[in-house]
């Protein structure tokens, strides 16, 4: 049965587009506890409730398709439920009568997410384009909920490491300090299970309230998504104070800085701004060679120092993209046993990397605008205009689409040239993510453009 459920996942993931929905189902995937078959029905077994509703809701018809074309029996019926036995009791703060009793070993609540094992400050590489933010992660590990660490802020482009160091401080806070509660989650997911309260009633409100607001370190993933709705701001916004109050740890990562996230309440940023607020920028070379050097230690066959560095020479723009590359060549390697690597083949073996290295890096806001505008027979004015007719939203929207999924400037940098806010940048990417899974010509008018770039359709950067 975990055979079966691991080649649907496999079909599942490898029909989703975008770096962003693989990594929002990878989130929910991990989740999962385990699978079986109970009375003719699939039975999906998940850490929380929250995980379960939400893979019912945005999965469940394209699951039972991929399990259909695993080779699952058609007549099963699909499932999700919360194991009984999958999550923890939270550790509250010992009363002071527990205190003065006889330590013993209890276990950490993690919620809503699980850690990864991986992400470890062993495991991450330092540099001069991460040092601050690095020594202000440890700083917090050891001493949480200190003044001048609380809240911690690190901010910064796809695939620098912000949720490596996040993940870090989660794993070391459990490693040094057992007796904490730490919650890591995306803010996404707080969102969504904030609303599933709403729906419920007031108790729902309550025990989803208590649940976070009791935690002694809270990692919270994404905070740009905070600028969806004003009501949303404000549970945050008091759960924020609560465990700030009770002087428990808060650490947030962002693509942008504080001052950044516009359309938030002035009283939030001054929030996040009232610690300490950490950016992650691009690797330099050194940094480069030495997260390559790491990334290859165990890779067999052996990837030769000379190849190493032809990667980190042409491979620039972040850690997901240099793993690739490592990949591509421990495959060439394989396929010609005992020939040894020359500038042509690890060419050859990067081709479509290199050249979107080179694509990114000429790709201005700009020369996407214009592109669009030709296709769409409009305007650059009308498209920068305020005008919310269907005819120029679209083009509109895939402008910024391609700017954020294909470029590698930050959302500051898309925001301007098109005169909005950061959360309509983010609005209009969303809404095109959705609108490209149904809808045919709206692929191939974004096919054609990026086609015009040559930048391949599968190869988004963030």
């Amino acid at each position: 049965m975990k055979e079966l459920w691991e080649r649907a996942k496999a079909i599942f993931l490898s029909t989703l587009r975008s770096d962003e929905e693989k990594s929002q189902a990878a989130r929910y995937f991990s989740m999962i506890t385990s699978v079986c078959v109970e009375n003719g029905v699939f039975q999906i077994l998940t850490l929380n409730s929250f995980a379960a509703d939400f893979l019912k809701t945005e999965y469940a018809e394209r699951l039972k398709t991929c399990l259909d074309l695993a080779g699952g029996d058609k007549s099963l019926s699909l499932a999700f439920r919360c194991s009984p036995s999958a999550q923890p009791p939270i550790i509250l703060p010992p009363s002071p009568a527990a205190a003065a009793a006889p330590s013993r070993s209890v276990n950490t609540f993690i919620s809503t997410m699980p850690l990864n094992d991986d992400y470890t400050f062993d495991e991450f590489v330092e540099g001069p384009s991460n040092s601050y933010a690095y020594a202000a992660a440890k700083g917090v590990a050891e001493h949480p909920g200190e003044i001048g660490f609380n809240p911690l802020f690190i901010h910064g482009g796809t695939g620098l490491g912000k949720t490596h160091l996040m993940q870090a401080i989660g794993n070391e806070v459990r490693r040094i300090k057992p007796t904490l509660s730490v919650c890591y989650l995306t803010t996404e997911t707080f969102l969504n299970e904030y609303v599933n309260s709403l729906q419920k009633g007031r108790a729902a409100i309550t025990e989803f309230q208590n649940k976070y607001r009791k935690i002694d370190v809270l990692l919270v993933d994404d905070v740009q998504f905070l600028q969806k709705g004003k009501q949303f701001q404000e549970e945050f916004f008091n759960t924020f104070n609560a465990l700030k109050d009770a002087h428990k740890q808060i650490v947030m990562t962002s693509d942008v800085a504080p001052k950044n996230l516009s359309v938030l309440e002035e009283r939030l940023i001054s929030r996040f701004e009232g610690g300490m607020v950490q950016e992650i920028e691009s690797p330099s070379y050194e940094t480069r060679l030495a997260i390559l050097q790491k990334k290859a230690e165990g890779i067999t066959p052996v990837i030769p120092d000379y190849a190493i560095r032809f990667i980190a020479d042409r491979i620039k723009s972040h850690v997901r993209a240099m793993e690739g590359a490592l990949a591509k060549i421990k495959i060439a390697m394989l396929l010609n046993p005992g020939v040894s690597l020359t500038n042509e083949m690890m060419t050859r073996a990067l081709k479509d990397l290199i050249e979107k290295e080179h694509n990114i890096k000429k790709l201005t806001i700009r020369e996407i605008q214009e592109a669009v505008a030709r296709k769409y027979g409009v305007t650059i004015e009308q498209i920068l205009s305020p005008e919310r007719t269907q005819s120029l939203v679209t083009p509109r929207q895939l402008a910024m689409y391609i700017s954020r999924k294909y470029s590698s400037k930050s959302l500051q940098e898309i925001s301007e040239p098109f005169g909005k806010t950061h959360a309509t940048v983010l609005h209009g990417v969303k809404s095109i993510t959705k609108r490209l899974d149904v809808e045919e010509e709206l692929r191939e008018t974004l096919h054609q453009i990026l086609n015009e770039f040559g930048i391949n359709p599968d190869e988004t950067v963030n």
